[in-house]
């Protein structure tokens, strides 16, 4: 179990990380490939050991804030989510 631990761990510290980079910094090192094999790793390691998801995991929050560089815009109408309805 201990090494289970440790992998998750090192998966959350490396996704914690490749997000910052990308969200924030806007300069990733890993393809988007790589980024997505770390955390279907993680969501599959949490998912076999649910006893062993933290709060801070990235499965559990939302990424990084965006950069500052990014033009503010107003869109035209909302923007959803695929099959998303504007009404209840």
């Amino acid at each position: 179990m201990a090494d289970i631990e440790a992998r998750l761990e090192k998966l959350r510290a490396a996704i914690r990380d490749h997000a910052y980079r990308y969200y924030v910094l806007d300069d990733p090192i890993v393809s988007d490939a790589e980024y997505d094999s770390l955390w279907r790793e993680l969501v599959q390691l949490e998912s076999d050991h649910p006893e062993l998801v933290t709060p801070d995991s990235p499965t559990q929050r939302v990424p990084g804030e965006p950069s500052e560089r990014f033009r503010k815009v107003r869109h035209p109408a909302p923007i959803l989510q695929s099959g998303q309805r504007l009404w209840a």
